[in-house]
């Protein structure tokens, strides 16, 4: 499958968007603020960042495996039960988004060096789906397309308080 270079451009530039906006929508709160939840069963926005950090740290993995491997196998990991082995929670927001920046210019900045068939490099996981192949395009695409849900929850929430 060869993945057209418009789509590669537009993917990058989802996943470079997502730290900025993240800066953009909480520049000049203060930590309390990142951490109201508007009902006992919402999402604060440091809760948000926490989650897009766990799901950032298994998929941007998976991607770079996919890369240094050919066709691996291997196995599923949640992000909400690899959240739970991080502190990610706990930190404070605007030090958490930083490593967060740090994170995902590192994965761009690799995602950028590649050759247009290696967005087609992939991978075979197990351990919810059996045999579910993925590629790096379509990790990239599934982290871009999760975060611009999440970024539209944050903005939500800080509209709300």
């Amino acid at each position: 499958m060869q993945v057209e270079p418009a789509e590669i451009d537009k993917i990058l530039t989802l996943l470079e968007e997502t730290p900025r906006r993240l800066t953009s929508l909480t520049d000049g709160l203060e930590s309390s603020q990142l951490q109201i939840k508007l009902d006992e069963e919402a999402w604060s926005a440091n809760d948000i960042l926490a989650h897009l950090r766990a799901c950032a740290d298994i998929w941007g993995k998976s991607i770079i495996m996919m890369l240094s491997q050919d066709h691996p196998t291997l196995r599923y990991v949640s992000p909400r039960t690899w959240i739970r082995k991080t502190d990610y929670p706990a930190q404070e927001f605007h030090i958490s988004l930083q490593a967060f920046t740090k994170q995902r210019n590192d994965l761009v900045q690799s995602l950028k060096t590649l050759a247009s068939e290696d967005w087609s490099r992939g991978a075979t996981f197990t351990g919810t789906v059996r045999g579910r192949d993925q590629t790096v395009f379509s990790c990239a695409q599934r982290i871009a397309d999760h975060e611009t849900q999440h970024l539209d929850q944050i903005e939500s929430i800080l509209n709300a308080i």
